[in-house]
């Protein structure tokens, strides 16, 4: 986006939501006047780097350009940019006001938030969801969604050890909603975490003490009358000492959260002190802190940015132990630099400094979050207890039920119709394909059409994939499949590159189909390799994609069949058993199917753990 300077006109928008949000107006006007364009902030962050000092970008937004939506994604909102600043502002505040307005303006809807959204959505349900406050309870433990799924014991221990000066101490555990306020979900957001805090308040609740920084900067910038403390204040305050000493050198990761919340960076530092352990402060610490590469949720949209933070931090590191007191950094850090949580340190020492403390992930985090609500419902004599059921779902509709409830309806009267026609006699496979070999020539010649025509109508490949199979059978499925797929894509490409060009740019508004376009001007059909063997794009738009790359169509149309064959073989064995195995037949083929479609699906795998043990960049990451 070329740079200009801010106009009033441009702050009202042709669209029908008409003028831009007060706030987003604001932060505009305050970055435009009084950024001075030196070069502080992009020295310490790659996405301003990329994209431009804060005085540019909020001189050229556009909120009728796609792209403008799309960029806000990309900060982490760790707010370095603002502790940097000599002139004392906080362009991070302008990063999020923009994603609340694509949010508002339909534009900030991306399925790779989908997994964070859901994550929030089960914290917040009645099977996760827990409070029990004793009589006289004023103060409650707040330990979060990430703490309590990955360190089961390391929070009854922090609740016990709180009790001991706390005894009418109440549990909560609930998620803050703050995944919904990254992403831009302000509705949501307010909604859900609104509940929660007026709940609070009328069951006479003064003071929250949390474990997460997240938490942490929710409760006290939407908290209200609600007091928030973390909980190593309290156990500095407590004079609690650890459960054994301990000796050597660490290093402090400040989680971005709390950077100016400087009574929390000294009462972490006092807590490792107290263990005996020396602690070095690296160049960027307390309020100048690295983000872990989790801030904004930017690793969905943006791995290399995610990544580059990662690297930084694992530099500065040089190698010794970091102790961090946010679940999430620990997570995200622990593959680049060694990692403990500061609570692993202060119950299990020894083990946490040898790397072995016993630190849980998905999905054994939520079977962890039920056994410890379990656990809370029996030892915690509580006058009040509730399971949250209250909910807020904007995108649901009232008539979802009506058609799950058709879906299931026409399932079930296909099954009748196939028993009273007498079609069962088709999931004999010897009597289905002399059906099919009855049809001669035109029978693979119409499977072979549906599946060219599929990726350019945006079709799904694995069901036609999976009925080519069955049909087929191993060999002939093979040949037909991976030929039609390969002439499928091919057909796609062509569309993008010579006849829907503008059509395609419009569809590809997330920031990751911009760097695919990066990658292939680097590294040509390598990129298309790794994206067929690596599934990190929807297959069909994929296509169309790379048409508007300056890949070579010949070298597309070759990697695609090449990488696409171990995919298709290891689909095509699995299903052509899929018959025998209905019947109750388990057959050769399908243990081979089964063995290959293994095989296939640990490539991703094998890949992120060879990436994270090597420090390696993919063929997407940017430089730090």
């Amino acid at each position: 986006m070329a740079a200009h300077p801010l106009r009033n006109d441009q702050l009202v928008c042709n669209s029908v939501d008409h003028a831009l949000r007060p706030q987003l107006t604001e932060e505009l006007r305050t970055v435009s006047e009084k950024c001075i364009s030196c070069p502080a902030c992009q020295k310490e962050c790659g996405f301003l780097r990329r994209y431009g000092r804060p005085k540019d970008l909020a001189d050229s937004y556009d909120p009728n350009d796609p792209a403008a939506h799309a960029l806000a994604f990309e900060c982490s909102l760790c707010g370095l940019c603002g502790a940097v600043c000599p002139v004392d502002i906080h362009p991070v505040k302008m990063f999020m006001e923009m994603r609340r307005e694509a949010v508002r303006r339909g534009a900030g809807d991306y399925p790779e938030h989908t997994g964070m959204l859901n994550y929030q959505k089960r914290g917040t349900s009645p099977r996760y969801s827990y409070y029990a406050l004793p009589a006289g309870c004023t103060t409650v433990l707040f330990p979060g969604c990430n703490f309590s799924g990955t360190r089961p014991s390391g929070t009854k221990q922090l609740f016990k050890q709180i009790q001991q000066s706390i005894p009418t101490l109440g549990i909560v555990l609930d998620c803050c909603a703050k995944p919904s306020a990254d992403l831009g979900r302000e509705d949501l957001f307010q909604a859900m975490f609104g509940e929660l805090k007026d709940y609070l308040l009328n069951q006479g609740i003064k003071e929250v003490l949390v474990a997460c920084p997240n938490c942490y900067r929710v409760f006290s910038q939407h908290g209200g009358e609600l007091a928030v403390k973390s909980v190593y204040e309290v156990l500095v305050a407590q004079g609690a000492s650890p459960s054994r000493p301990v000796s050597g050198t660490v290093i402090v990761h400040d989680p971005c959260p709390t950077r100016f919340e400087g009574q929390i960076h000294t009462a972490v530092r006092r807590l490792l002190i107290r263990t005996g352990l020396t602690v070095e402060e690296r160049t960027h610490h307390g309020s100048k802190t690295l983000c872990c590469g989790e801030g904004g949720a930017v690793g969905c949209l943006s791995p290399d940015l995610a990544g580059a933070w990662k690297q930084r931090v694992k530099s500065e590191a040089a190698d010794k132990r970091l102790v961090t007191y946010c679940a999430g950094c620990a997570h995200s850090l622990a593959p680049v630099a060694p990692t403990s949580h500061i609570l692993d340190v202060w119950f299990e020492p020894e083990a946490a400094l040898a790397g072995k403390s016993q630190v849980s992930r998905a999905p054994l985090t939520y079977l962890n979050r039920i056994r410890l609500k379990n656990h809370f419902k029996q030892t915690v004599a509580a006058a009040v207890t509730r399971e949250r059921t209250f909910s807020y779902d904007p995108a649901s509709r009232p008539g979802g039920w009506i058609k799950r409830m058709i879906i299931l309806l026409l399932v079930v009267g296909a099954i009748l119709a196939i028993r009273l026609t007498g079609a069962t006699r088709l999931l004999e496979q010897d009597a289905l394909r002399q059906l099919i070999d009855g049809y001669g020539l035109l029978a693979p010649a119409i499977y072979m059409l549906v599946y060219v025509l599929a990726p350019a109508l945006f079709l799904p490949g694995l069901p036609i994939t999976i009925v080519g199979g069955i049909l087929f059978g191993p060999f002939w499925g093979v040949v037909y499949t991976i030929t039609s797929a390969t002439l499928g894509a091919c057909l796609a490409f062509l569309i993008s590159r010579y006849l829907a060009r503008d059509w395609v740019e419009g569809q590809l508004k997330n920031p990751r189909w911009r760097k695919l376009d990066q990658a292939v001007e680097r590294h040509g059909w390598k990129v298309v390799a790794f994206t067929r063997l690596i599934p990190f794009f929807p297959f069909n738009l994929l296509n169309y994609a790379l048409g508007l790359t300056k890949v070579r169509f010949s070298h597309y149309a070759v990697t695609t069949f090449l990488c696409m064959l171990p995919a298709c073989i290891a689909f095509i064995v699995f299903s052509s058993s899929l018959l025998d195995v209905i019947k109750g037949k388990i057959s050769v083929k399908f243990i081979v199917g089964l063995f290959l479609l293994t095989l296939v699906s640990l490539i991703p795998v094998w890949y992120r753990r060879h990436k994270a043990k090597t420090g390696g960049r993919d063929l997407f990451q940017a430089e730090p």
